[in-house]
């Protein structure tokens, strides 16, 4: 199973593709890794309820819109994560950066950075944030948790798949951070086991 080792590996000499930064709506998320004797977690957080937050109570990685005062995509995502759970990130934690990817609905282009941190980093969570959890990578690619989820957003039915992590959290994760996830899991080889008639979409 995929193992920080590797992670740093590929990561090392991967050139991610990467999209045209015309939007104001560029984000940064960071995806911080650890390893939990030998099997890789991931970081999730659950978002508090906003009316205007368009992903009110989601699950999603710490991060938000690029400020002009952010010298670099990068320095986003780390000063998010300093501002959503505690935790300074620095060049010892960094891995690498995994693909961009851009909503589906939303006009909003993602760039994810990826970090590792150790068993015993502790957080403190501000009001954006209500909870976070470490998921292991072998849970998330569990096909009984891959399911088919038909529910209304933005006004409309939607059907999308998406993760139960009843576990953890009431919300499955799905949307843009279960994208990033797979696209990021494509790097090796692996991939969520989504139904072929539908599309991951956000």
């Amino acid at each position: 199973m995929l193992n920080i080792k590797q992670i740093r590996t590929r990561l090392a000499d991967y050139q991610p593709r990467l999209l045209p930064q015309e939007s104001d709506r560029h984000a940064a998320v960071a995806m911080l890794l650890r390893d939990n004797n030998r099997q890789t977690e991931v970081l999730l957080i659950r978002r508090a309820e906003h009316d205007r937050d368009p992903w009110s109570g989601d699950l999603g990685f710490p991060g938000g819109r690029i400020e002009k005062s952010d010298p670099s995509p990068r320095a986003a995502a780390e000063r998010e994560t300093w501002e959503e759970v505690g935790f300074c990130l620095n060049e010892e934690n960094y891995l690498g950066q995994s693909d961009d990817i851009a909503g589906a609905y939303l006009s909003v282009h993602i760039s994810c950075f990826v970090y590792q941190v150790e068993m015993n980093t502790q957080f403190k969570l501000n009001g954006e944030v209500v909870d976070l959890f470490w998921i292991p990578i072998p849970t998330l690619l569990d096909p009984q948790r891959n399911q088919q989820l038909t529910f209304f957003y933005r006004g409309q039915e939607r059907k999308h798949p998406g993760i139960n992590l009843s576990e953890w959290s009431d919300r499955p994760l799905w949307g843009i951070t279960y994208r990033l996830l797979d696209t990021f899991l494509n790097l090796f080889g692996l991939s969520f086991p989504y139904p072929e008639d539908l599309q991951p979409g956000e």
